[in-house]
């Protein structure tokens, strides 16, 4: 087995293990092998699948009428969501990192609240709280509000699902920095805004970009709550997910894989970019230590 080693500080090598050669090809096969089974491979397939009856079926599929609106749907709740995600998850982060009160622990809670209830679920309250026979629903058909089978509910589900990203990406970096800048900002003159803007978000600034594309990403891939709340009117309220399961359905295959690449190059772009932001924040750790 590995000789225990202290956790090292990033940019600091790890020291080497005690396994054999044929022990890390062993483990670097298994992992390449799962990579390979359950990413790859998929992949693939997936755009194999979109353009196995050519470029021109392969487009015409995305400029499909319904196609055009479920992608600008999808766009449209993302361009709500991740603004508003933004602005909670800095502001929840900041209060919870530098401040004790009362309930912190269990804002803590409800912040991890969508990691531990099914997106269906979530759905469903939204449907309870807001559908025809649900708590608000008569007093929302009296006053012609509709927010069920309606984008402002594909929004609201959207948004339950995707609010702990950023808020649980910058705790964690808020919490190891501590306080002590900005106590030094404030002691020199700044006031809370300048020390916000020049100390706190510069420090986090890696941090909160990576909460913000894993954020747009899974806005733009939710399915189980959206499915829920979206009453799936086409051309009105299916998002590009569920658009690639109508498709699907009416064994509309290209088409349906040809949609659902776009969801594919979403998950690669996000990957890159993911790779990217963590390369920069070692990248500034190493140069800060």
């Amino acid at each position: 087995m590995a000789k225990s080693a202290a956790v090292q500080s990033p940019g600091i090598p790890y020291p080497q293990t005690s396994e054999g050669k044929g022990v890390r090809w062993l483990l670097i096969g298994i992992a390449l092998a799962f990579l390979g089974l359950f990413l790859i491979v998929p992949l693939i397939a997936v755009f194999f699948e979109a353009f196995k009856k050519g470029v021109e079926v392969y487009f015409s599929s995305l400029w499909h009428p319904e196609a055009l609106s479920a992608i600008r749907l999808t766009l449209l709740t993302a361009i709500i969501v991740v603004p508003l995600n933004l602005v909670f998850g800095v502001a929840a982060a900041w209060a919870i990192a530098k401040f004790e009160f009362r309930g912190k622990n269990f804002l803590i809670t409800l912040i991890d609240l969508p990691f531990a209830v099914s997106p269906v679920i979530s759905g469903l309250i939204f449907v309870l709280l807001f559908g025809a026979q649900g708590v608000l629903g008569p007093w929302l058909q009296a006053n012609d509000i509709k927010i069920i089978f309606a984008v402002p509910g594909i929004v609201l589900a959207t948004i339950f699902v995707t609010f702990p990203f950023i808020a649980r990406e910058l705790i964690p970096i808020m919490q190891a920095q501590g306080s002590e800048e900005e106590e030094a900002a404030l002691s020199l003159g700044a006031n809370g805004w300048q020390t916000f803007w020049r100390i706190t978000i510069p420090n986090v600034k890696w941090g909160l970009l990576y909460g913000v594309i894993l954020c747009n990403a899974r806005a733009m891939g939710e399915f189980g709550a959206v499915s829920v709340v979206s009453g799936h009117i086409r051309g009105q309220t299916n998002t590009i997910p569920l658009h690639v399961e109508i498709l699907y359905n009416e064994y509309q295959f290209a088409a349906a894989f040809a949609v659902a690449s776009l969801l594919a190059i979403l998950a690669i772009v996000t990957l890159v970019a993911k790779s990217i932001v963590e390369w920069k924040a070692e990248h500034d750790r190493g140069n800060i230590e």
